[in-house]
């Protein structure tokens, strides 16, 4: 083998290696934001459609998806280019500008002592309020244009944000690391039409920003005094605080942890069998 021949195999492996790896990103980040997803699943079935009608020969159904399929990615590009620059945002951002740092242990479980303590207290007395943890994907858009905190984070702060008449009750709190980074943030509000018609602006801006980030959301209804968490596009309605410990546990765990923790479960699993 020639030094040139080993050279052209090198540049094709780096070649792949970037094309996959930036493959890689973009699902990611679309594996991340709801409404992506929905649009990558849609273009899917469309083109498993196409791949059928002409298996079988369906004329009609055809040309109109080769219509589709011709005019279709110039009005994606439209109707969802604010997701589409979102997207392209966080794969510059992931791991960059997301959490301060990672936290320990004893770190995460500070930071969920501090949270549930700050609830327990909304709830009992019908405060209102948003709390809202980075995680991967940066919140720093939000950030900007917040009111900038950057303190400690304490229950006693948190209670103090949201209590009644304070100028930034209305907004949501963003906690990067253990640390809160602004009060008053705006968040997009879901338009899922499997959100109840009784839930606020403030349960919507919850389930929003989750569908757009990989974020984790409590909040706490200032009429009824419930609590709940918004992950992954999904609103945990009316949780107990216990549940909400664990649930903000079991969430802000690292990737590396949680895949520990399945292998030693499968462990468990294979030695019960025997």
């Amino acid at each position: 083998m020639t030094l040139d021949s080993i050279i052209t195999i090198i540049k094709k492996i780096i070649d792949i290696s970037l094309v996959w790896l930036a493959f890689y990103y973009i699902l990611k980040n679309i594996r991340n934001n709801v409404k992506l997803t929905l649009l990558f699943k849609g273009v899917a079935i469309i083109l498993v459609l196409k791949i059928v009608s002409d298996a079988f020969g369906l004329t009609t159904i055809g040309l109109l998806l080769e219509y589709v399929i011709m005019w279709g990615p110039l009005a994606l590009i439209i109707i969802f280019q604010p997701e589409i620059r979102n997207v392209l945002e966080q794969i510059g951002k992931t791991q960059l500008l997301g959490r301060h740092k990672v936290l320990t242990v004893d770190e995460r479980e500070r930071l969920v002592y501090e949270i549930v303590t700050a609830v327990e207290y909304l709830r009992k007395a019908r405060i209102g309020a948003l709390i809202v943890l980075e995680r991967d994907i940066s919140l720093a858009n939000y950030i900007e244009k917040a009111k900038k905190v950057y303190a400690d984070l304490s229950s006693d702060l948190l209670i103090s944000i949201f209590f009644p008449n304070n100028p930034l009750h209305d907004g949501g709190v963003i906690i990067q690391g253990d640390r809160i980074s602004c009060a008053g943030a705006v968040f997009p509000t879901s338009n899922s039409s499997k959100v109840s018609k009784k839930f606020g602006t403030r349960h919507r801006a919850a389930l929003g920003i989750t569908e757009e980030s990989d974020a984790i959301s409590v909040v706490v209804s200032e009429e009824t005094g419930r609590v709940s968490i918004a992950v992954k596009g999904e609103l945990f309605y009316n949780l107990s605080i216990d549940d909400v410990r664990m649930m903000l546990i079991d969430e802000l765990r690292p990737k590396q942890e949680e895949d520990y923790l399945d292998e030693l479960d499968e462990e468990e699993i294979y030695e019960e069998d025997r």
